[in-house]
């Protein structure tokens, strides 16, 4: 393998891909990136045999072929180079030259034989969807999903292909976030739910992009996702979801429109009190008022006041601070709304989007 790479876009597929590149492995091969080069292109491809991710640049091929490098130590270098002009050279026992106006490196890499093919897909269930929209359902509901490994089918996002709706759901069991997307073109194959790992929506948060769309593949037990110059294989969750619908209350006493940034900043200024991340924030709601206070023993108290459209009954309710800041970080809309009854049922936010947020209640000791 022979060719010639700006090194401006040969870091940026890089560092597409390096984040996956194995940390703790028995297989040497899975700390290296895999660099095959032919008919105009340099792909990068990465894996830890969870999560596969492929991408590709530009470059000037003289001699086709493949290897595979130490992903972190050529990234470093490459980086370094003094020039933009990366020359890259292979032999057939993988050893390869790199050389860049004056510097040059010779680097022992692995055959790319050793490194594990990308899986394929029969092309049965296949959908495609808006990349700006299928990232937004995402960053609206990731956060809610349990980091707990007792759960495994609560670590990661939910995609429920139903009914002529996809569902994008996540919960740790004392909030849950969703998505209900309206979506006629879901074919009888694709109808289905499946669970895509939190690291795998961590990845594709960071590649979607504001344009075009994004193909995804599914099989029984992974998911291929591909859009723009980007090829992203995860396995699923091998778990069936619970129930999520369950959850969600079929009524309240009250809905009130609310200012998403200024109660944020107020519930996260209240929050700065606390010592323990489960000590809840009361929220209590009295006419065109909230008044948001948390108490702690032997600390203090803190207490702020935020003017308001709400002319309903006075309610008083409790919430874990960083589960009620985490939607409201994460959501667009300037007012969002929350459906409460008293201070044993959930909370329900809503906003301008089919998106809702239900959280649990905490007692105030």
């Amino acid at each position: 393998m022979k060719l010639s790479v700006n090194k401006d876009a040969l870091l940026e597929g890089l560092q597409k891909v390096q984040a996956i590149v194995s940390t703790r492995s028995t297989l040497p091969v899975l700390y290296n990136v895999y660099l095959k080069a032919d008919q105009d292109r340099l792909w990068l491809t990465a894996t830890d045999l969870e999560v596969t991710i492929r991408t590709s640049v530009e470059a000037k091929i003289a001699r086709s072929g493949g290897t595979t490098l130490p992903a972190k130590r050529v990234f470093q270098i490459f980086k370094e180079l003094p020039t933009n002009e990366i020359e890259l050279d292979v032999d057939d026992k993988d050893a390869a030259t790199i050389q860049s106006g004056s510097a040059y490196y010779k680097i022992f890499g692995i055959s790319e034989d050793e490194f594990p093919p990308m899986p394929k897909f029969s092309g049965d269930k296949v959908y495609s969807i808006s990349q700006k929209l299928f990232k937004n359902m995402l960053q609206s509901t990731h956060y809610a999903a349990s980091s707990d490994e007792s759960r495994p089918m609560l670590n990661g996002v939910l995609l429920s292909f139903k009914d002529g709706k996809l569902n994008v759901v996540a919960t740790d069991g004392r909030r849950m976030a969703m998505w209900e997307q309206e979506e006629e073109s879901i074919s009888p194959a694709m109808e289905g739910e499946w669970i895509v790992p939190t690291k795998t929506v961590q990845e594709l948060l960071k590649s979607l992009k504001p344009e075009g769309d994004v193909r995804i593949q599914i099989s029984d037990n992974q998911i291929s996702l591909e859009f723009d110059n980007m090829h992203l294989i995860s396995k699923l969750v091998d778990h069936s979801y619970p129930n999520f619908r369950q959850v969600i209350p079929q009524g309240s006493d009250e809905r009130i429109t609310l200012e998403r940034e200024l109660v944020m900043n107020a519930v996260r200024r209240v929050a700065l009190l606390l010592t323990d991340r489960n000590t809840p924030v009361t929220l209590r709601f009295t006419k065109g008022h909230l008044e948001v206070s948390a108490i702690v023993n032997d600390v203090g108290e803190a207490k702020e006041k935020v003017a308001i459209k709400y002319s309903g009954k006075e309610i008083t309710v409790a919430f874990n601070p960083d589960f009620l800041m985490e939607p409201l970080r994460n959501l667009a809309s300037d007012e969002v709304t929350l459906d409460v009854s008293d201070d044993l049922s959930p909370g329900v936010l809503r906003n301008d989007q089919p998106f809702l947020y239900v959280l649990m209640p905490m007692r105030v000791k």
